[in-house]
């Protein structure tokens, strides 16, 4: 099978995502910036989703130019990544409101991280179908940022019941992590 309904399908999930997040910003009651303050930790919110959404977007781009056939596991797998980036409003949303409440902190950084665990099993997959010489197997390699990133997942999770502020500040590591630029999969197509 072709990739690209796939790769559309998932560019239009993702802007629908996108455009549900921003629309959780709600218009402020007041004209002066006073009335912006009650916005910011949902803004700061909106901002660390918005750049997690572009980062899968970003990934899932580079990763689909490497694939040659699509099966039906890899359609499944996406599906379940696409699941996963559509709790983010949610997520997003109760986070932002609550400021640095713990639960709602911990289910953002579940969300992450079952969107991740999503991710890899994605990768998995790929790499399955298109054999062992596949080039995504080749790009990622060890995929030390893979492993990081569940590992700060899981961390976050784990003190964000205690820590909520440190549980948001990996959160926003992991995020830039992934924003230095990751070519691993542009040198294994050249």
């Amino acid at each position: 099978m072709g990739k690209n309904r796939l790769e559309a399908f998932s560019d239009g999930v993702l802007a629908i995502v996108i455009t549900i997040m921003v629309l959780e910003l709600k218009v402020p009651h007041g004209n002066d910036l006073h009335a912006l303050s009650p916005l910011v930790p949902v803004f700061l919110s909106y901002v660390l989703s918005f750049i997690y959404v572009g980062i899968y977007w970003n990934n899932h781009h580079h990763t689909l130019h490497t694939v040659q056939r699509v099966s039906g596991p890899v359609l499944w797998a996406n599906l379940h990544l696409l699941f996963w980036l559509s709790l983010f409003p949610v997520s997003t949303g109760w986070m932002g409101e609550n400021h640095a409440a713990p639960l709602p902190t911990a289910l953002y950084g579940v969300v992450l991280f079952m969107a991740a665990m999503a991710y890899l099993i994605l990768q998995r997959l790929i790499i399955a179908a298109e054999g062992e010489h596949a080039v995504l197997k080749q790009a990622i390699g060890g995929d030390w940022k893979g492993k990081a990133s569940v590992a700060g997942y899981l961390t976050a999770i784990s003190v964000s019941m205690i820590w909520p502020w440190l549980a948001q500040a990996l959160y926003v590591a992991v995020a830039l992590l992934w924003l230095i630029p990751d070519r691993r999969i542009e040198r294994a197509l050249q």
